[in-house]
């Protein structure tokens, strides 16, 4: 039994604690209500569950592995560092897990075009490839400063035969993209699905990307334990809208033992405005239909944010995320740029294994933190995806 009494994770009406919620026309509830009343029926179904297995299995290659970062531990010393790879997935990252939910609910809806947006490319890619898999049209909105960042991950959703709409007003960044691909499902709410690619925006979305994304703590519980007969003394992920962060934390919540840590972007420091960590300065509004923490101007506007992560430059977070940090059961800590890119070429070169700088910020938390502790403690990392997208940004950045 947790020490934590946890509130409904959502209540009814979509709530995590005081966040959450359906802040949206009124036009949009019965479309909500109608998506979360059918992802409650058809996740019930034995055939959705053995479908979804077997993709997970058989398309995704799961259970992805846990790999002990053994030469990066002793290079740093005290703590054990172990990766679980999400980079192994089919696509690259962990966005695959909800993109096939989303896509498969789609097509149990009727729904004739699929509609998202994307910050690194990963979630476009993703869906892009679940669409094509399941033959729904997809249409991905991406602002184009990151357009130009995640040239490799623009190639890939054109391949894959998804319609890319390129987002150039505001920062032209997430944002911005989230703002875009809106509107656009808003054009035909009844005809089209808007497939969030985070546990962000109105309920039952935070919901439903969750449970999707959940099988990666289910694993990861299971094989730590099988491994080393107990769990891990801490688990981390990185923490942008927060999907990869809530699929790792769901499975250990209840164990208090556990010390979960979320991870952010400090971005060029705290003391500037030039960062994405919505946890540790942001404050309770609202933002893209739900009820979180986000970082807003002295207008009471979205701030224009910043990381070198293009999947995490988010002014808002994932509802549960807020609700977990105000009972204290998940710490948020934040690390910066140059931490990242360091963490980035060290797993890198220690360890043969090029991170997402998504993922990257995670492993420069761990490395802060790992040289602090004694060396029968353990650091289970989320590695969420793989650095193929970044290469070239990050060789250009660094003179490479």
């Amino acid at each position: 039994m947790s020490k934590f009494d946890f509130a409904p994770m959502p209540d009814t009406d979509g709530f995590f604690g005081n966040y959450g919620g359906q802040i949206i026309p009124p036009e949009l509830k019965k479309v909500m209500d109608d998506i979360n009343q059918a992802y409650e029926e058809i996740r019930q179904t034995e055939a959705f569950q053995t479908e979804l297995m077997q993709l997970n299995q058989d398309y995704v290659g799961r259970p992805s592995p846990i790999y002990h970062a053994k030469r990066l531990s002793d290079q740093l010393g005290g703590a054990q560092i172990y990766l679980k790879r999400e980079d192994l997935n089919h696509t690259g990252a962990h966005k695959i897990n909800h993109c096939l939910g989303e896509a498969l609910l789609a097509k149990f809806m009727g729904k004739k075009k699929v509609i998202a947006e994307t910050g690194a490319g990963q979630h476009g890619v993703a869906l892009a490839t679940a669409c094509a898999l399941v033959g729904i049209p997809c249409e991905i909105h991406m602002g184009q400063v990151d357009i130009e960042k995640e040239h490799p991950n623009v190639t890939k959703m054109k391949i894959l035969g998804c319609k890319l709409v390129p987002v150039t007003r505001g920062t032209a960044t997430l944002k911005d993209a989230v703002d875009s691909a809106f509107e656009e499902y808003l054009k035909n709410p009844e005809e089209f699905i808007y497939a969030i690619g985070s546990v962000v925006g109105p309920h039952p979305f935070p919901k439903m990307v969750r449970d999707f994304q959940s099988i990666i703590g289910r694993e990861a519980r299971q094989q730590f334990n099988d491994r080393h007969g107990k769990n891990p003394n801490i688990i981390t992920a990185c923490v942008g809208g927060g999907s990869n962060a809530m699929g790792l934390f769901t499975a250990f919540l209840n164990d208090d033992e556990v010390k979960i840590v979320g991870v952010e972007p400090a971005g060029l420091g705290l003391d500037t405005d030039k960062h994405s960590a919505t946890m540790t300065l942001g404050k309770p509004s609202q933002i893209h239909g739900m009820k979180c923490y986000v970082l807003e101007t002295e207008d009471g506007e979205p701030m224009p944010v910043h990381s070198i992560a293009s999947g995490l430059d988010y002014p808002g977070v994932g509802p549960q995320h807020c609700y977990l940090k105000d009972i204290e059961r998940v710490e948020y800590h934040s690390v910066t740029d140059d931490e990242c890119l360091n963490a980035f070429m060290s797993l890198s070169q220690v360890e043969g294994i090029i991170p997402a700088l998504e993922s990257a910020h995670a492993v420069a938390w761990a490395m802060r933190v790992a040289p602090t502790l004694s060396e029968d403690q353990n650091i289970l990392i989320n590695l969420s995806g793989r650095g193929d997208k970044d290469a070239d940004y990050v060789a250009e950045k660094l003179g490479l």
